[in-house]
């Protein structure tokens, strides 16, 4: 599969520069992706001043505080990393180039940002009577329901599925290919699904719970990859040209491989991960009703 994929990325510089006028970075996706990280240095800035100022901050919570941040600046240069490379306007020509990109959003970028938790920082960025505003919105009953509903682990699973497979209808997947802003519609989906679906992996969510969501997350996955590679037929016309030695079928084979094998691989691990917890949680509880 490597062997399949590294003179993609190779032929990604011929590609660029063979598109006169054409720049690998796409503002739709790099112009909200600059501003959301300058949001985010914003707000760590303010929150360092404050810290300074008050003289506030034991050494463990500084650590820790510096470990989302290096968190998020992972998640946000992964995000980076397909518009400032050629992968991006490959994508346009190859549908394992667009597939890998897909991967790297939302089982690497995704899981990396929902770890950081950055929705704090975030709101320390904006002026104080916006920041004031949005937390005491936040605080609404209606809205907190609405919040925990979302990040509920089950019901976050069911989004992220139906954003993977309705975006890849024939229909919706060729009209992000054809417009730029439908394009980054698609991406910023993607994301949004996929930071939701990993948030709720976290202390909110029961093991047992997140795990049996990570596997059925494999299997969806794994299911819609398993089509494109088995599929005798050409999803995206798009793509029927083929490319760099590859015909469009088998691009559109080793793109499915993509999604079923390295993805299924990320959530099985994280669900191998959370049963761990889950015995251990399970195992000291026992002990201790024992002892009891």
């Amino acid at each position: 599969m490597l062997a399949a994929i590294l003179p993609l990325l190779c032929a990604g510089p011929a590609l660029a520069h063979e598109r006169s006028g054409e720049l690998p970075a796409d503002p739709w996706l790099s112009l909200p992706l600059l501003l959301t990280g300058c949001l985010y240095l914003a707000g760590q800035l303010r929150l360092a001043s404050l810290r300074r100022r008050r003289r506030q901050g034991h050494h463990y919570r500084q650590r820790f505080r510096y470990g989302r941040a290096l968190l998020f600046g992972a998640g946000w240069l992964m995000l980076a990393l397909p518009i400032a490379t050629p992968l991006h306007v490959l994508g346009e020509r190859s549908f394992t180039a667009h597939m890998v990109e897909h991967e790297i959003i939302m089982i690497v970028a995704a899981p990396l940002l929902a770890a950081s938790r950055p929705l704090g920082i975030l709101l320390w960025s904006l002026p104080a009577r916006a920041r004031r505003a949005l937390v005491r919105l936040g605080r609404r009953g209606g809205l907190r329901q609405g919040w925990a509903i979302m990040t509920s682990a089950t019901v976050a699973t069911v989004v992220q599925a139906l954003v993977l497979w309705l975006w890849h209808l024939p229909a919706a997947f060729e009209t992000a290919l054809a417009s730029p802003a439908a394009h980054a519609a698609q991406h910023v989906s993607f994301l949004a699904s996929a930071v939701l679906f990993w948030w709720s992996m976290g202390r909110r969510a029961k093991y047992g719970e997140a795990a049996f969501c990570q596997f059925l997350t494999l299997l969806q996955t794994g299911m819609l990859g398993a089509l494109m590679s088995f599929s005798t037929g050409i999803w995206y016309r798009s793509y029927a040209e083929g490319l760099d030695g590859l015909s469009a079928l088998e691009d559109q084979q080793l793109a499915g491989l993509i999604m079923w094998i390295p993805a299924g691989m990320v959530h099985a691990g994280a669900a191998m991960l959370l049963i761990a917890a889950l015995l251990r949680t399970t195992g000291g509880r026992r002990r201790v009703q024992m002892a009891d």
